[in-house]
């Protein structure tokens, strides 16, 4: 999650809502990323799915079958989508998003029975600082 964080503030500084990500396997770390959809003009390039893309190239195939994904900010629907898709085995993320949250805040994408695949969830690592990263970050924008 350090380094997870460490993305999140890279992010922030560029101007990108301060949110990092950080895919781990084999217990090395295969990607790590954060928010850059203003730069890349891309409302796809959350930090979570330009780790799933920059692993699956290093994999060779799109499943991530055994992996774990941190990330600071609980994943949105597409994300959470994505992680389902990419057979991730494991998430862990910092702080909750009660007004985007797709795996406990507002959906349980990844605890319904009905995906053909299941993601193992741990939340609230290291919550307050990925909570205190988001807002200084919109504090500063007031």
């Amino acid at each position: 999650m350090a380094m997870a964080l460490e993305e999140a503030i890279k992010a922030g500084e560029e101007g990108e809502v301060p949110i990092g990500a950080v895919l781990v396997a084999a217990g090395q770390m295969i990607a790590r990323s954060h928010n850059r959809p203003i730069a890349l003009s891309d409302p796809t390039a959350h930090a979570e799915i330009l780790v799933l893309r920059e692993g699956a190239v290093k994999f060779g195939n799109y499943r991530l079958s055994g992996s774990t994904l941190y990330v600071t900010l609980e994943p949105c629907a597409m994300c959470a989508g994505a992680l389902l898709q990419a057979r991730v085995k494991r998430l862990v993320f910092g702080a909750e998003d009660p007004k985007g949250g797709a795996v406990r805040s507002l959906y349980l994408l990844l605890e319904d029975a009905r995906q053909n695949h299941r993601v193992e969830v741990t939340g609230g690592v290291r919550q307050e600082d990925c909570r205190l990263v988001l807002r200084q970050f919109f504090q500063e924008r007031r």
